[in-house]
C-alpha cells in the first residue's frame, strides 16, 4: 500500500488552515503532497509550492488547470484538499469530483444552500469520497461523549447547550492586512459571518454528540461592530421531538476568549460537559454520585475511542489531533474502509441549511421555524 497522492488549492503564504491541513496530512503518513494551486496570485502560488518541496510543474496558476492536468497524468493525485475562502468550496469541489478526484474540504461546504444540494447530487452521481473538516468531532473525548450517550449513559437527553466564543474579531480586523479576517469580512467571500465561521462547528457538535437533529428552531444575527456588514454573533434556540430544548451562542466579539467551544448535555441521569480548551478531559455528572473526570486513553474510556489515540493518557493530544484523525479516516474511506464517524456532505449540508434557516428566522424577527 502506497501514500496517497495529495493536492491542495489555497492554503500559500500567509495561509492558518493551510499548515494545519498540511501537519494533519501528515501525522499519519498516510498521504503525500505532489501538487497544488497554492494561491489566486501566480507569482505566491509559485513561491509556496517551492517552500513545499513541490515540484514546479505541479505548481500551478489556476486550480481549473491542476484539476485538468492531473486528471491526465498516470501519477495524478487521487484526492485534493480545499482551504480556500467559503466562496470557492463547492466550485473547486465539483470540478475536482467531475475529473474523478476525491475531496478534502475545509467547512463549510458553501456559501448557499443550493449550491451545496447541488454538490451532493455530483457526489452521488461519481460515487466519490466528499470530506468535511468539522475536526473537533474527531477529538477524543468528544467520541467518548457520544458513545456513552448513544449508549444511554445520561438516560434521556433534556436540554443541550453549545457555545463557541472567541474575540479576535472584537476589532474591525478586516479593514488591515490580516489576511484571515478580510476575506471573513467580505459577503461575496465568507457567505455568512460568524454563524458560517465557528456556528457551523458548535451545529455540528451538538448534532453529533446528541446524536439528534431539532424539529424546529429560531434564531438572531447580530452585528456589534458599527460598520461590519456581517454577523458577528448568533443566538439560536432548538426544540427537539422527544421534548428537549437546546441554545446555541456563537460569537467573535467576546472579549476574554481566545477559542473556546463548549457543549453541555443534561440527561435524567447525568450531565456531560466538555469543553474544546481541555480536550483531555471530559465532565460526567450524575444525579446520585459524584462528578468525575474521564481523561483521553484512560482505563475507562470506550473501546470505539481508545483504539484512535496516538499518545498514552497523559500526553496531550489536542487541535492537531483532531485534524489529523479526519486524514486518518479519509485515507480509510478513500481506499474503501468503513469509517462511520467521518463527517461528509450530509454533515454539510446540515450546516448550509442551519445558516440559512437562521437567517431567515433572524429576518422574520426570530420566529420558530421547521427544520
Amino acid at each position: 500500500m502506497k501514500r496517497l497522492r495529495l493536492g491542495m488549492v489555497g492554503g500559500g503564504e500567509g495561509s492558518f488552515i493551510g499548515g494545519v491541513h498540511r501537519i494533519a496530512a501528515r501525522l499519519d503518513d498516510q498521504f503525500e503532497l505532489v501538487a497544488g494551486a497554492f494561491s489566486s496570485s501566480p507569482e505566491v502560488a509559485k513561491r509556496s509550492g517551492e517552500a513545499l518541496f513541490i515540484e514546479a510543474e505541479r505548481c500551478y496558476a489556476s486550480w481549473q488547470e491542476m484539476a485538468e492536468t492531473e486528471a491526465s497524468r498516470p501519477d495524478g493525485i487521487e484526492v485534493v484538499s480545499i482551504v480556500t475562502p467559503n466562496h470557492l468550496h463547492a466550485p473547486v469541489a465539483k470540478v475536482f469530483l467531475q475529473h474523478g478526484i476525491h475531496v478534502i474540504c475545509d467547512k463549510p461546504l458553501g456559501v448557499t444552500l443550493g449550491e451545496a444540494q447541488e454538490l451532493a447530487q455530483i457526489i452521488d452521481a461519481t460515487g466519490l469520497q466528499f470530506i468535511l473538516t468539522h475536526n473537533y468531532s474527531a477529538l477524543p473525548m468528544v467520541r467518548e461523549a457520544r458513545a456513552r450517550i448513544a449508549n444511554s449513559e445520561i438516560g434521556d437527553i433534556r436540554a443541550i447547550e453549545v457555545e463557541y466564543l472567541q474575540d479576535w474579531l472584537n476589532d474591525r480586523l478586516e479593514l488591515t492586512d490580516n489576511k484571515q479576517a478580510s476575506w471573513r469580512g467580505n459577503p461575496a467571500m465568507a457567505g455568512a459571518g460568524a454563524i458560517g465561521d465557528i456556528g457551523t462547528h458548535a451545529w455540528q457538535l451538538a448534532a453529533f454528540v446528541s446524536g439528534m437533529e431539532p424539529e424546529a428552531l429560531r434564531g438572531e444575527l447580530l452585528t456589534r461592530i458599527p460598520g461590519r456588514v456581517l454577523d458577528d454573533e448568533v443566538y439560536a434556540e432548538m426544540r427537539y421531538a422527544n421534548g428537549a430544548r437546546g441554545r446555541l451562542w456563537a460569537s467573535q466579539v467576546a472579549p476574554g476568549f481566545e477559542n473556546d467551544l463548549r457543549l453541555r448535555i443534561v440527561g435524567s441521569r447525568a450531565t456531560i460537559s466538555f469543553r474544546q480548551q481541555q480536550p483531555e478531559i471530559l465532565e460526567i455528572h450524575p444525579h446520585h454520585g459524584n462528578s468525575y473526570v474521564v481523561t483521553r486513553n484512560g482505563v475507562n474510556n470506550h473501546d470505539s475511542v481508545r483504539h484512535q489515540c496516538r499518545t498514552p493518557a497523559g500526553h496531550p493530544e489536542g487541535y492537531l489531533e483532531g485534524f489529523a484523525q479526519i486524514y486518518r479516516e479519509a485515507a480509510v474511506k478513500i481506499r474503501g474502509g468503513d469509517a462511520p464517524w467521518l463527517p461528509g456532505i450530509a454533515e454539510g449540508l446540515a450546516g448550509m441549511k442551519f445558516i440559512e434557516t437562521v437567517r431567515e428566522s433572524s429576518n422574520r424577527g426570530g420566529e420558530w421555524l421547521e427544520w
